[in-house]
């Protein structure tokens, strides 16, 4: 179909009115991209996006990021022109509280939206996850005369995006990749939100990329509407085998005079000059309008990319009863695993195991990726002490796209925003490993897996001073503390190898979060006063009774971890009224009905000491106000690990002496 110009042109000077209006009426947001993009939005939802606004999650669908989500507006006026369940009062109702319009793009939330952004760099992070996530999907359910995944990811990212580490982490693992189905936008407009791009960056971009592997075409005019099509078009057709990017130049907050251009452009500044703007645009007075030759138009496209998505339909048909196998893993994708199921493949551990829960999670690895396919794994070039390789696979890269072991390089943060953009297709489970200290370079995606309730899987290994030799900068001891205090993100610390195969099994049965598993380095006792399975049973509750008393109750010890040997020596001295739990999830324990957690900690016995190689604070609630706790409130040191421990008071005795000082 012929590019109509004309009408797009009409088209992009309305998004522009309803970011305007939209902005102008919340009296917060951001109107240059809406406005210094709006032929691009015109270019990609008019015509070059393949996608079903009836069927926001078809398979072959072309995604879409805006990785700069601050234009938020941007992504809302297109979405609510092409059809999606996104109504103009929705567009009204632009962050206002319960809208389907909140400040920054959130999946889940609004029909089209493809990932949580905002925060700058993520969405390109999540652009990459999402490409590779449709090769892999190519490589495993393609076959002969039967395509179903070939669709494109498209990321629209401006100067801040393109600042960010996590952002150019994700581009040089693209580019060695040779991720080709990837086409980001840059939205090079020189302007970032205090000054002038000049002020913070003198690169060239396209030099950088060329660099990294990518092929690099650059519009001098980012708002030709033809010269936009055709590079879209000349980047889904490209063969080189390498990810695409188009540098656009454009001009911020372009219809609004008094801004455009300048770093007063970038956020609500230009909303007093709504009227004017409106005028210079060739709108009417009318607020949010939209003219009926543009809904027709978009009305028609619709129809046509219905009738594309219905032959994909029929070709997906085919192909389903061609390949019974392939659906049915393809199928899989919407299982949720039983942790109990789960757990019957995984064997138990020998009674005299002595293994760090690294080694024993590598055990547990094993069966649990024979039975769960689309199950993917991923290391920031530690897969030797992380030990989280699928021994049965091999390697993803440019010769094996069907690979489910990913070597990420040493890219913490982008591994993990790209493990969130499989995640947010939905299609691979991703899981990806480093040292627990490094989860600092992973957080930021970490709380937006949290946010968007993605069920990504951290194995998080060297969890505490046990690191030993390598000193306070490798050892975690606010880490977990820190992580555990993110809303809706699963810590689990097992404190043996049968906690660690309940720990897996944990993971992969949740699907509404993340969950990182805190793995140690050094090795460790089994807890074998209670039964393998009520080890496993109790880790799905996030705590339960290790030692139960044989007299009458005079002491609770809590541990999580590696520290949980330690309670259990430390009960052993101070007699027959001394109970232990262990508590490797805080998040699962509270979650518990009050009955239970009653049963594990009876309000009635308040001499109480928790004990973990790490910062005590968030023991205090369960130790209550006549507790203590035993923990590293500093940093580490460097020194073997056990005697690292010793030193800094993780010991049977310091326990034994804070329970006998209540």
């Amino acid at each position: 179909m012929k590019l109509q110009t004309d009408i797009l042109a009409q088209a992009a000077n309305q998004a522009r009115g309803l970011a305007i209006d939209a902005v102008h009426k919340s009296s917060s947001g951001h109107l240059g991209l809406p406005l210094g993009c709006a032929e691009i939005g015109a270019v990609l939802y008019g015509h070059a996006l393949v996608h079903n606004p009836d069927e926001p999650r078809w398979l072959n669908r072309d995604r879409f990021v805006l990785s700069a989500g601050h234009g938020s507006m941007f992504l809302y006026s297109w979405l609510h022109l092409s059809g999606y369940d996104l109504s103009l009062d929705e567009v009204k109702n632009f962050r206002v509280l319960h809208s389907k319009t909140p400040g920054h793009p959130e999946f889940h939330e609004t029909p089209g939206v493809e990932c949580t952004t905002g925060p700058l760099g993520q969405g390109i992070g999540n652009s990459v996850g999402l490409a590779m996530s449709g090769q892999m999907a190519a490589a495993r359910f393609n076959a002969p005369g039967h395509e179903i995944f070939n669709h494109h990811v498209i990321c629209l990212a401006g100067d801040g995006c393109m600042q960010e580490g996590v952002a150019m982490e994700a581009v040089e693992f693209a580019g060695h990749q040779g991720l080709d189905n990837l086409i980001l936008i840059y939205d090079a407009n020189d302007v970032t939100l205090d000054a002038m791009a000049d002020k913070t960056q003198s690169e060239n971009t396209a030099l950088r990329f060329k660099a990294m592997n990518w092929d690099v075409q650059t519009l001098a005019d980012g708002h030709d509407l033809a010269a936009i099509l055709k590079a879209i078009n000349k980047a889904k057709k490209a063969k080189s085998g390498k990810p695409q990017l188009i540098i656009a130049k454009t001009v911020i907050a372009k219809g609004i005079p008094e801004v455009a251009g300048t770093s007063k452009g970038h956020g609500e500044g230009g909303a007093k000059f709504a009227d004017a703007a409106r005028q210079g645009l060739g709108l009417p007075a009318e607020h949010f309008y939209v003219s009926e030759q543009v809904r027709a138009y978009f009305a028609d496209h619709k129809k046509r990319l219905k009738r594309a998505y219905g032959k994909w339909k029929k070709a997906f048909a085919a192909w389903r009863e061609a390949h019974p196998d392939k659906a049915a893993l393809l199928d899989s994708r919407n299982d949720k695993p039983s942790a109990a199921h789960l757990l019957e493949e995984i064997p138990l551990f020998p009674a005299d195991a002595k293994l760090a829960t690294r080694a024993a999670g590598k055990d547990v690895l094993q069966p649990i990726a024979a039975g769960l396919p689309l199950l993917i794994s991923g290391s920031a070039d530690l897969h030797g002490s992380t030990l989280n390789y699928i021994a049965a696979d091999k390697d993803f890269d440019k010769t094996n796209r069907a690979g489910r072991n990913l070597r990420y390089g040493i890219r913490e943060h982008a591994m993990a925003a790209i493990s969130n953009g499989v995640a947010y297709d939905g299609i691979f489970r991703p899981s990806c490993a480093t040292f627990l200290v490094f989860a600092d370079y992973s957080r930021p995606s970490m709380r937006l897996a949290a946010l968007s309730k993605l069920p990504v899987i951290y194995i998080y290994t060297h969890d505490s001073i046990g690191v030993g030799e390598d000193g306070p900068t490798h050892q975690p001891v606010e880490t977990v503390s820190g992580l555990r205090v993110i809303p809706n993100l699963d810590v689990i610390r097992p404190a043996d190898p049968e906690e660690t195969a309940a720990a897996f099994a944990a993971a992969l049965e949740r699907t509404d979060g993340p969950t990182l598993l805190a793995l140690t380095r050094q090795a460790v006792p089994m807890l074998n006063d209670v039964t393998p399975h009520e080890r496993r049973a109790g880790v799905l509750k996030g705590g339960y009774i290790v030692v139960q008393e044989t007299a009458p109750l005079t002491h609770i010890l809590l541990a999580a971890g590696s520290e949980v040997q330690w309670a259990v020596a430390a009960a052993k001295q101070l007699g027959a009224g001394t109970r232990v739990v262990s508590v490797p999830s805080f998040l699962r324990f509270d979650a518990q009905p009050q009955s239970y957690r009653d049963a594990i900690l009876p309000p009635s016995c308040r001499k109480r000491v928790a004990i973990e190689a790490g910062v005590t604070g968030l023991w205090s609630k369960y130790v209550g106000l006549d507790g203590k706790m035993v923990g590293i409130d500093r940093f580490g040191l460097s020194a073997p690990g056990n005697i690292a421990m010793k030193e800094l008071g993780i010991t049977a005795e310091s326990v034994v002496a804070a329970a006998n000082s209540l």
